[in-house]
């Protein structure tokens, strides 16, 4: 699959999920209660995207927009 297949804001919100995953998961994290709301809004703007409905495999497709977005996250780390 091209990376280049997804939107902008489907990448987006694949990566503001895993941070505030990541947020969720560290030690002692702060106010979990706000964690866990935006990780559930997340998730649902992440599985009723619109581009879903345009792929011939969906869940390749959600495995690899986590890796890319995963990449990403590496990337502005570095």
């Amino acid at each position: 699959m091209d990376v280049t297949d997804f939107p902008d804001d489907l990448v987006q919100t694949q990566a503001a999920w895993n941070a505030t995953y990541q947020a969720l998961a560290a030690p002692r994290p702060r106010d979990t209660t706000a964690l866990r709301r935006r990780l559930l809004l997340l998730s649902v703007r992440l599985w009723w995207h619109p581009y879903w409905e345009t792929v011939p495999s969906a869940p390749a497709a959600r495995s690899e927009l986590r890796h890319l977005a995963r990449a990403h996250g590496a990337v502005r780390a570095a």
